[in-house]
């Protein structure tokens, strides 16, 4: 058996056709979409990007045991699962925060891979004294400024050496990918993971693909909005919507380009496609952008999956609308491989949930630091802890790495020691204070999310989440499950007291704690 896994970063599932989308065309989406199975109702797990990923590595839920982080020596890893089990597994991807201090464990557990330069901050090009002027100049005062400046200079470097569009990194991941299938597709027992940055911010396209979607906008570029709430004009609201348009449309055709491979080389017969996001992305919806820092609306946590398996010839063209999940990827691909599961794994495989049904399952979501999404698929609900500021909230781990920087020594200084979690093989952790400085992802986030509140929306009259409304029975059978989840991946009590749970109403598998 082999097996492609194409992940794309931010992509909203609303701008693709096949879900009812109407952004701008995307026939290729639309191709693969008539091919394989296509899933309804499928969400994320835990928020952002680093934390997602260890979800598809381990199959489970981590975002009530620490932060934006890399995988720990005792998680399991679906590629390194694989490789050990004599499957030769290969990572292509321009995502550079692998590369950073909060994700330098998750690369090395493939067999292979290979890392395309210059995306959005990557420390790629080196600019000793950067024409400030020039930038400031070509680059909106309302993306360039803020607390992430520094990021963004970097950006700006990158960009001037990203020329014609075969210096975009999206394009030379899927060259490279073209490259591995000719090494490799007479080979047996592979899995490629051809992973994308793109449609992730800053929207920066090709030239080709932006002319597509013209607006009446005049101004300097406009393509890296905040994650703050809109100020922007109309005009300014379509050009930031534009650009992103021109990265899906671009991610469209290079998607095409590899259904055509694996039309040209007859690649279907035995070889699963399977492709999805880690999130979706505010474009002004709700009157805000981006994501972390709002509840985690449907454009966010509500996902594009589509997969496509020799075995499930006679369901082309399918949907799925029981609910699945990111942390669900990396049972079905053992299945894939016919490997067991390990028992700490919380997922559950896609072929199994082809037999499951609207209703027969609720999903949890969430960020560390933030409030807890649930959905049924009729209802979500977002459940916020009581103080958002309240300094008791803990980390639990033995890699202690933020994004971009080892943890501080002020926050080492709290570590005690924590007994072994039911996921952790036996192995105790360090018990670390989540501190709220601004230096630090959760308290920046925190402090975000205080504008908002718990809430329940009805999804079927009300699909864009405009108008909470008050159902106590269902509130209370979606906490339940909530607390059912929490039980299942081994919360804390302290975590269950940060979030005004207490552990008396959890369920009984929670308080053999």
């Amino acid at each position: 058996m082999r097996s492609v896994l194409v992940l794309f970063d931010s992509l909203n599932r609303l701008a693709l056709e096949c879900y009812g989308g109407s952004l701008i065309a995307t026939p290729n989406f639309n191709r693969l979409a008539a091919r394989g199975v296509t899933f309804d109702s499928h969400y994320v797990g835990s928020l952002p990007c680093m934390p997602a990923r260890r979800d598809m590595h381990t199959g489970r839920l981590s975002f009530m045991h620490r932060s934006w982080g890399p995988l720990e020596p005792f998680d399991n890893s679906m590629p390194e699962l694989l490789k050990d089990a004599g499957v030769y597994t290969h990572l292509i991807t321009d995502h550079f925060h692998y590369f950073e201090d909060g994700g330098a464990t998750y690369h090395p557990r493939y067999s292979t891979w290979e890392f395309v330069r210059g995306q959005e901050y990557d420390a790629w090009k080196a600019k000793v004294k950067p024409p400030l002027e020039r930038y400031r100049r070509d680059y909106s005062d309302r993306n360039y400024n803020g607390p992430k400046q520094a990021n963004r200079l970097q950006h700006q470097v990158n960009r001037d050496f990203i020329l014609k569009e075969e210096d975009f990194p999206a394009y030379q991941c899927f060259e490279k990918a073209f490259a591995f299938l000719d090494e490799n597709r007479d080979a047996d027992n592979w899995m490629l993971q051809l992973e994308c940055f793109d449609p992730h911010e800053p929207f920066f396209a090709p030239k080709r693909f932006r002319d597509k979607v013209p607006t009446d906008y005049d101004g300097p570029i406009l393509d890296w909005p905040q994650y703050v709430a809109v100020t922007e004009s109309p005009e300014e609201i379509a050009e930031v919507r534009a650009n992103y348009a021109a990265l899906v449309a671009m991610c469209d055709e290079y998607l095409g380009k590899l259904l055509d491979y694996f039309d040209e080389h007859d690649l279907w017969k035995d070889t699963s496609l399977i492709l999805t996001t880690d999130h979706g992305f505010l474009l002004s919806e709700h009157d805000w952008w981006g994501k972390n820092v709002t509840p985690y609306y449907e454009e966010i946590a509500h996902i594009p999956l589509i997969m496509h398996h020799p075995d499930l010839a006679d369901r082309q063209g399918t949907r799925v609308y029981a609910l699945t999940q990111t942390p669900d990827l990396m049972p079905t691909m053992l299945d894939v491989f016919s490997q067991p599961i390990p028992p700490e794994t919380t997922g559950l495989s896609l072929f199994e949930r082809m037999a499951g049904r609207p209703g027969d399952r609720e999903v949890i979501f969430g960020m560390f630091g933030g409030p807890i999404g649930v959905t049924d698929g009729d209802y979500s609900y977002f459940l916020y802890p009581p103080d958002l500021g309240d300094e008791s909230l803990r980390e639990y781990t033995i890699m202690p790495t933020h994004l971009k920087s080892l943890f501080g020594i002020d926050e080492l200084r709290t570590a005690t020691m924590h007994p072994p979690m039911d996921f952790t093989k036996g192995v105790p952790v360090f018990s670390i204070a989540a501190l709220t400085s601004a230096r630090r992802p959760p308290g920046e986030y925190r402090k975000a999310f205080t504008g908002f509140e718990t809430a329940l929306y009805d999804l079927r009259q009300d699909p864009e989440q405009q108008q909470p409304i008050r159902d106590q029975a269902v509130e209370a059978r979606l906490r339940e499950a909530i607390l059912g989840h929490l039980a299942r991946h081994d919360a804390t009590e302290t975590f269950m007291n940060w979030m005004g749970l207490a552990v008396e109403e959890a369920a009984p598998s929670f308080k053999r704690r």
